[in-house]
């Protein structure tokens, strides 16, 4: 059975790395959204828990991955993610959309939408709205 391609303007299945910045252990999260953007037809790489910065700009690189989703659940996003940012641009790599899943106060959200940050999702996020934001990201 082949997947259907999730970006055809790309010609191949969007690809997103699933990272667990800082030194959050709770990861059970972040698998329940890798598996449903894996059955939704898109290339899933899933880091592992306690990533750094460094190693998940490396491993997009290494990946050739469309999308970075972050989990974090630590209240580190407002340092954690300026800094993949900010490596994902060094990399040549801005195109790469990030997404951030996890415990986000309300009044941090404009500010990661500012930055560039495609989406952000809270506890009780729906798999299907997180999918569908995915997809019209890498659409236009």
């Amino acid at each position: 059975m082949t997947k259907k391609k999730t970006s055809p303007e790309q010609g191949r299945r969007i690809r997103v790395l699933v990272a667990k910045p800082g030194l959050d252990g709770h990861d059970r999260g972040a698998k329940v959204v890798a598996r449903a953007l894996r059955d939704a037809g898109m290339e899933v790489i899933y880091t592992g828990l306690r990533q750094t910065p460094e190693m998940i700009a490396e491993a997009a690189l290494q990946e050739d991955v469309d999308v970075v989703g972050l989990s974090i659940l630590s209240g580190a996003h407002m340092a954690l993610t300026p800094r993949v940012m900010e490596l994902l641009r060094a990399n040549k790599q801005s195109h790469v959309k990030v997404f951030i899943g996890g415990i986000i106060p309300d009044e941090d959200l404009q500010r990661l939408i500012k930055m560039g940050v495609a989406g952000v999702f809270g506890p009780g996020a729906s798999t299907e709205d997180i999918v569908r934001d995915v997809q019209k990201a890498m659409a236009g």
